[in-house]
């Protein structure tokens, strides 16, 4: 009776730690998309704060990392002041040389690739450190590798060549954080592994089509995905397709609809 007893609490105690592991978010779908501006996953303390189409501001735990800051200053305010910029191309709607230098950036790096240290000038690009995709490097306590983004589509290359720009996949404690970027459903998207959350764009011309993303997402099947960058040429892409085509492939994956495009509501 006693071993029987043991097992119970045993039992109860590892379904419980797994629950902790993966949260729910706080906001998610709807309420965001009807124009809350914050949506949260809480996946050990990483708090995705959509600003605007591709820029965002991530709270990990302590650290604070703006991705893509655009719009000005301005943008952020009320937000944490930041312990490290990523940036991942030289596109206007990703790097803007007025808004960094708007931000009280310190003595803090910008974390970028070579083409957008090419276009700052002197007062940033001093700031910079340089990362090409495949390398590694570690700031405040988080692994972070440069993954490639580019074009597939031959209508599309011009855009974004190979090599030229960089997405991210962020590590800490075992949590997987993956920022594409621009880029299509590219082999090095659908090889990644154990990504807890991903942000994911779809827009064309620029990047790829709702169910090229959809598909990407089903095959290395995040824990939870964010539609991001979604305007394009003729409009917004339709995240709720692409939240239907994530759910029938895979209903593990949870989608959440943050407001990108708070201007816009």
């Amino acid at each position: 009776m006693k071993r029987i007893l043991l097992l119970f609490i045993v039992t109860v105690i590892t379904f419980s730690c797994k629950d902790e592991k993966r949260a729910i978010p706080a906001v998610t779908g709807e309420d965001v998309m009807e124009g809350d501006t914050e949506a949260t996953a809480d996946i050990s303390e990483i708090d995705i704060n959509p600003i605007s189409h591709a820029t965002a501001v991530i709270n990990w735990g302590e650290t604070t990392i703006y991705l893509d800051p655009v719009g000005g200053a301005e943008a952020f305010d009320g937000m944490d002041e930041p312990d490290m910029v990523l940036i991942t191309h030289t596109h206007g709607d990703h790097l803007d040389a007025e808004t960094l230098a708007g931000l009280n950036l310190g003595n803090i790096s910008i974390i970028a690739p070579q083409a957008v240290k090419d276009e700052l000038p002197d007062s940033l690009a001093t700031k910079v450190t340089l990362m090409s995709n495949g390398e590694t490097l570690a700031q405040s306590g988080i692994s972070i590798e440069a993954i490639p983004m580019y074009n597939l589509r031959e209508e599309a290359l011009q855009y974004h060549p190979k090599g030229v720009g960089n997405g991210y996949v962020l590590e800490k404690d075992g949590q997987r954080l993956y920022i594409a970027g621009d880029t299509e459903d590219i082999p090095e998207m659908r090889n990644l592994q154990n990504i807890d959350i991903a942000l994911v764009p779809m827009n064309l011309p620029y990047t790829m089509p709702v169910d090229a993303a959809a598909d990407a997402v089903i095959e290395f099947a995040p824990e939870i995905v964010y539609p991001y960058h979604f305007r394009g040429q003729d409009g917004k892409a339709d995240v709720e397709k692409f939240k239907q085509l994530v759910n029938e492939g895979n209903s593990n994956v949870e989608v959440v609809l943050a407001n990108w495009y708070p201007d816009e509501s």
